[in-house]
Formats: C-alpha cells, sequence, structure tokens
C-alpha cells in the first residue's frame, strides 16, 4: 500500500478534567473511567482505530500527561491495541502544542501520515458511522485539505460549539460542505437558531490532515508555538516505553487550542476548511446529564450501575460503586457514591460540578486530585483503616510488577498475602510467601515486594509508626525510574 494513503491515528489524553466528579479526579481523568462500557474512554477510542481497504494504519500514537504515564501505559497493555509512540508531556499547553508535537514525532522517518487527532475522552456509539465520517475525512485529507468532523445535532445544546457549514462538496454520504465558521457556546435561544437553519453542526474536536500540513500552518499562523514544540521534540528523550518532550522548551509553548490556534484564523482567511458530517450517536460525556442521555435506560428512565435500588425514582442516574444506594421518589438526580465521596445533583445541574471542585482545592482536599484507591505503575493501593499511629492498605501488585528497593524512617510494616505469590527482599534475605503467610519489616530495613507470578498478589499492609505518609520512602531502585 502506498504511503501516500498511511493514516495515524493520534490520541490526545493529556486532559485532566474533573467535570464527571466525584468519579472522575486530577489524577483520574475521565478518559481512564469505563462510564460507557467494559473498557475504559481511552481504551475504547484506541478500539475506534481506522480499519478500511484504502489506508494503512500501523499502530497510534498517543500524548498524554506525565502525571498520567503509567495509568495509560497500563490501559494500552490491557487493551491489546499497538501504540508506536506514546509522547509525555511535562505540562499541560492545550491541544495545538500537544498535536505540533505529535506531528513532529510522525514526520520523523521522513513519512507524511494522514493524522486522524481524536481525544481520548469522546464516546461513539455507532462504529460504522465513524468509520464512514473517518474515510470521507481522509480522502479530502489525502488530496490536501484541512478536515474536521462536525456532529449532527441532535437537539438545541448551549455545552457545545458549532461550526456553519457552507457549500456541500459532492453528493457522497456522509455529507461533506466547506467550513464556513466556528461559533462559541450560544445562549440557548441562539443554539435554536442554528438548529432551525439546518447549517450548523456541533464541534467534535476531531481533526484529519496531513502532518507537514498541520506544521505549516502552525508556523503560518503560531510561530511561537512551532518554534517551542519543535525545540521540545529536539531536545526530547526516550524513556523505555515513553518519549519525554524537555521540559524547559515546552514550557515555552503558549496555552492555545486547535481552534483557536489555527483553525479560526484559517478559516477567517478565506482559505477555509472540510467539515465532514458525524451522526454516530458521538458524546464529549462533559457531564452527568450527558451520560445519561446517551446510556441505556430502565422502564423509569434510570441509569443505574452497581448495588442500586430505585423505588419509584425517575429519571435518575445513580452509581454505586461500594456499597448498596437506595431512592425512593426521586426525579431527575445525579446520585454519585464512591469509596470517599457522595455527590446529590440536580441532573440538569451537573455542569456546574465544578464548583465543588473549585471547593476541594480552597480547602486542600485530596478528594480533588485521588481517588481512596491510588494507582501505581506496578499496580495499586487503597486505605482501609487509620488512626493514630497505625494504617491498614490493601495493595494489588499486578503480574511480574515490582515495587521499588525502598526503605521508611519512620515506619514498620506487616504482610499478609490474601492470594498469590509474593518474592520479599528484607535486608540481605529473599524469599516467597503464599497465601495466608505474612513477614515483618522493621522501621529502616530496606526492602522490596514483587509478584513473580502470573495472576494479581493481594495482600493486607499494616503499618506503624510516628509518621504514615507516602513521602516517607527513600528509593534505591526503581525498574519504573522515578525518583
Amino acid at each position: 500500500m502506498s504511503a501516500s494513503k498511511l493514516v495515524l491515528p493520534v490520541i490526545l489524553a493529556g486532559g485532566g478534567g474533573t467535570r464527571l466528579w466525584p468519579l472522575s479526579r486530577g489524577y483520574y481523568p475521565k478518559q481512564f473511567l469505563a462510564v460507557g462500557g467494559e473498557l475504559s474512554l481511552l481504551q475504547q477510542t484506541l478500539a475506534r482505530l481506522v480499519t478500511t481497504e484504502d489506508t494503512a494504519v500501523d499502530g497510534a500514537m498517543v500524548v498524554c500527561n506525565e502525571e498520567h504515564r503509567f495509568l495509560v501505559a497500563e490501559q494500552i497493555r490491557q487493551s491489546g491495541q499497538t501504540v508506536n509512540d506514546l509522547i509525555l508531556e511535562p505540562t499541560g499547553r492545550n491541544t495545538a502544542p500537544a498535536l505540533t508535537a505529535a506531528a513532529l514525532r510522525a514526520m520523523r522517518h521522513g513519512e507524511d501520515p494522514i493524522m486522524v487527532m481524536m481525544p481520548a475522552d469522546h464516546l461513539i456509539a455507532d462504529q460504522a458511522a465513524f468509520d464512514a465520517a473517518i474515510n470521507a475525512a481522509v480522502a479530502e485529507a489525502d488530496a490536501g485539505q484541512v478536515v474536521t468532523l462536525g456532529v449532527v445535532p441532535m437537539r438545541a445544546e448551549v455545552g457545545y460549539g458549532y461550526i456553519e457549514t457552507g457549500e456541500r462538496r459532492g453528493e457522497e454520504h456522509p455529507a461533506r460542505h466547506q467550513l464556513q465558521t466556528f461559533r462559541e457556546k450560544p445562549d440557548i435561544k441562539t443554539a435554536e437558531t442554528y438548529i432551525a437553519s439546518e447549517n450548523f453542526l456541533w464541534n467534535s474536536g476531531v481533526y484529519i490532515l496531513r502532518a507537514s500540513v498541520w506544521l505549516e500552518l502552525i508556523e503560518r499562523h503560531q510561530p511561537d508555538i512551532a518554534a517551542a514544540a519543535a525545540q521540545s521534540v529536539e531536545a526530547g528523550v526516550g524513556d523505555g516505553d515513553f518519549f519525554r518532550l524537555d521540559k524547559e522548551a515546552f514550557s515555552r509553548c503558549p496555552s492555545d487550542s486547535i481552534d483557536y490556534a489555527v483553525m479560526e484564523p484559517l478559516s477567517a482567511g478565506g482559505a477555509g476548511a472540510v467539515v465532514v458530517s458525524l451522526d454516530a450517536g458521538w458524546s464529549d460525556i462533559g457531564s452527568w446529564s450527558s451520560l445519561w442521555e446517551v446510556s441505556d435506560k430502565d422502564a423509569q428512565d434510570n441509569v443505574t450501575r452497581g448495588d442500586v435500588y430505585a423505588h419509584d425514582s425517575t429519571g435518575n442516574i445513580v452509581f454505586a460503586e461500594h456499597r448498596l444506594v437506595a431512592t425512593l421518589g426521586c426525579e431527575n438526580l445525579a446520585i454519585i457514591e464512591t469509596a470517599d465521596s457522595v455527590m446529590v445533583a440536580d441532573k440538569s445541574k451537573t455542569e456546574n460540578v465544578k464548583a465543588i471542585v473549585e471547593w476541594l482545592a480552597e480547602q486542600n482536599r485530596d478528594e480533588r486530585l485521588t481517588h481512596r484507591r491510588v494507582y501505581r505503575p506496578w499496580g495499586s493501593y487503597e486505605s482501609i483503616d487509620s488512626g493514630v499511629r497505625f494504617q491498614v492498605k490493601h495493595i494489588t501488585v499486578n503480574a511480574a510488577a515490582a515495587l521499588s528497593l525502598q526503605m521508611h524512617h519512620h515506619r514498620a510494616e506487616h504482610w499478609i498475602v490474601a492470594s498469590g505469590t509474593a518474592r520479599v527482599t528484607r535486608g540481605e534475605e529473599t524469599f516467597l510467601l503464599t497465601e495466608n503467610e505474612s513477614t515483618y519489616i522493621p522501621i529502616g530495613t530496606v526492602h522490596r515486594l514483587e509478584n513473580p507470578g502470573t495472576l494479581p498478589l493481594e495482600l493486607i499492609e499494616v503499618q506503624s509508626g510516628s509518621y504514615l505518609g507516602e513521602d516517607d520512602i527513600v528509593r534505591f531502585e526503581d525498574r519504573y525510574k522515578r525518583v
């Protein structure tokens, strides 16, 4: 197959949004949540790679924040999809710098692929319709066009930006139009006029164009972004499965979106772009109400997950992660229960969840950033109980994974294996523990916990000492290169 038809999916997974709080957190944003099926939104996006007879797709490229690198790597591993390049942003600078770095990396072997840029946190219900829209977009991009997907609107919506369509290009389906203008999120009356005109589509944030075309456009319209991104790639370094952009150079990139940086100046200058209509059950899952709209409902229009009993209740979305949640006579509520937080909200007002998140930030509370279960490159841990001078954790170590070789100044640890096999390094000795066996790690003893097996290792850790903070760790060796 010719290189002219080489397609590279570029997945931007750098967002740290908390619009689905308390399920999404700063360190565990919505792209890692399985809210639209068994797979997370990131994994669904990976599975949505372009599959056509006219194009060659050889894996994908993912751009993510350095803070999320191990979460992304683990979800990629679980998905079984091929990712050829995993680019780490040292700091979030919005989508235009991220796509510029991706385009530079895409061309490093002399190729000029057609990039299909997809956010990692969108939901698509109809894969066949999505494929058809992408195929149409790739054909336009192959001819040198800049292409975006515009979602056929289902209603007057104030939460999305809009694209005004111009002249239609041919009679093929899905429809292709010249892109007339971008419009900001409107008020409800303006949105209703957009829908009535039938000349407007929702802005999906999906873009399709050649890498060289993007680099030429960003150089023309935003030379500061182009220069800083190029320097960050040139000075970047490989780190195992990751490619780290240079922090100093990337931080100099002005923070700007693809829309503002290039697409709006492009359309305003008369050069224009192409918009392909997408009618595939698209949602950006921007709020609990939008998730309710696209989810399967029971006879009373409730969306439920987990241990939920809804009596005489209609139009609710109720998620129960750790305990029974029962409703009685409730209407149009969002009730979201996690291990450490419960949110009850009018479903129509869940777009304002940021007010809760802002309050959590003002109070310096951990619930803004983390769940009770905290993810690490080797697995996860969850605090079960704590008090004066003690803490109890449930630790899960993934197959063939290992914690760092470490020591604590202020705490001792007692490990009890619940299932699986543990390889324990304690001082100068190394030994195995199996189910119902335990060991003790005194204060100041160098130690390591490993899982040599093919199944997850589950254990209970009891900590005791004068200080039990996570920063009381001195690492001597770490396969994940953490400090």
